[in-house]
């Protein structure tokens, strides 16, 4: 895929996501991408799939225009991003050039490392999930993820799941969740996490000014109710993230013993970022421990990763074991806007 091209998509995928804005920006970069300026020029050299679906440089470049404006360093695209009204296209192709002249540094930077967005919506299938395991074990959970990021989403049961049917979490929590829920309700049962612990390459301090930053660039100027929950999701987080290759951490993690307790590994649109040797020594050290499993100490694997299978959103699938079955919950938008739960 041509740089251009992986611009054009990223464009249609934001528009699709409810983000007009940041799709105009990234049809607008679309007509930037020849050689001549270092950040285009470090990118059309990228090598592999730099598409939606592999290192996202698209949406690395936004994120990169993003903490320009948050930071307002670069007033060009300040005065062009919300909430100021929307300029022409012609203007706001200015202030992207602004930014590619005068801050190359700042986006080189951002395009080092992939999206880790943390989207805290996205864990209304995490308590959805939780529920369902807690029905059906009544254990303690122990809860590790892979590609964790700043480790936001590992504090799921801190959150508040508001539905139509019910209210699932803490209803204090200052992170509420109401997506478009289309499905039955999940079951009622007590949480209680006596363990949570992540991996990331790039692991993001939530306390820290400078990940913080990252992690709100990554969300889209256009939504700002997104930029406002994470902030309150960055307020909760309290749980480490070691840096570190999945595989290895999890090997390490799959040991540990957790008599009494339901282990539940869980990723969330990180596992096409993994080296195949990565996701393959993954799924072995799974599937040693689930031999290993039994009922008083269970292991799960929770997934929601695109599938490739031209459905809307991502598939939402449940290894258990002992016993090693595979449920698939449905699917949910990328961004939780929407979950079609369907348990069995």
């Amino acid at each position: 895929m041509s740089l251009e091209g992986a611009f054009r998509e990223q464009a249609t995928h934001n528009r699709a996501l409810g983000s007009p804005f940041t799709a105009r920006v990234l049809r607008i970069a679309a007509e930037r991408a020849v050689p001549g300026n270092p950040v285009m020029d470090r990118m059309l050299a990228w090598e592999g799939d730099i598409g939606p679906h592999g290192a996202s440089l698209p949406l690395r470049f936004l994120s990169g225009l993003q903490a320009l404006v948050l930071t307002g360093a670069c007033r060009e695209l300040v005065a062009a991003y919300p909430p100021n009204p929307a300029p022409d296209d012609a203007t706001l192709g200015a202030a992207i050039d602004a930014a590619l002249a005068d801050h190359a540094d700042t986006l080189m930077r951002w395009i080092d490392s992939p999206p880790q967005t943390n989207e805290v919506r996205r864990a209304s299938v995490m308590i959805a999930a939780g529920q369902w395991l807690a029905d059906r074990f009544g254990l303690p959970l122990v809860l590790s993820e892979l590609g964790a990021a700043a480790g936001l989403n590992l504090m799921w049961d801190k959150f508040c799941l508001a539905l139509a049917c019910g209210t699932f979490g803490p209803k204090r929590s200052t992170v509420w969740l109401d997506p478009d829920w289309r499905g039955p309700c999940p079951p009622a049962a007590e949480i209680e996490v006596i363990d949570r612990r992540g991996v990331d390459l790039n692991p993001m301090d939530p306390h820290d000014p400078d990940d913080a930053l990252r992690l709100v660039s990554f969300l889209w100027a256009d939504q700002p109710q997104r930029i406002d929950r994470t902030r309150a999701a960055i307020d909760l987080a309290e749980a480490v993230v070691d840096r570190g290759d999945a595989a290895a951490w999890l090997e390490a993690r799959l040991a540990e013993p957790h008599p009494g307790a339901l282990h539940l590994v869980t990723h969330t649109v990180a596992w096409q970022y993994f080296p195949k040797a990565t996701r393959t020594r993954c799924l072995a050290a799974l599937e040693a421990a689930g031999a290993r499993a039994t009922r008083k100490a269970p292991l799960a694997r929770l997934s929601m990763e695109a599938d490739g299978s031209g459905k809307a959103g991502a598939a939402i699938s449940l290894t258990v074991w002992p016993g090693g079955r595979t449920f698939s919950l449905g699917r949910v938008d990328f961004h939780g806007r929407w979950v079609d739960w369907t348990p069995p």
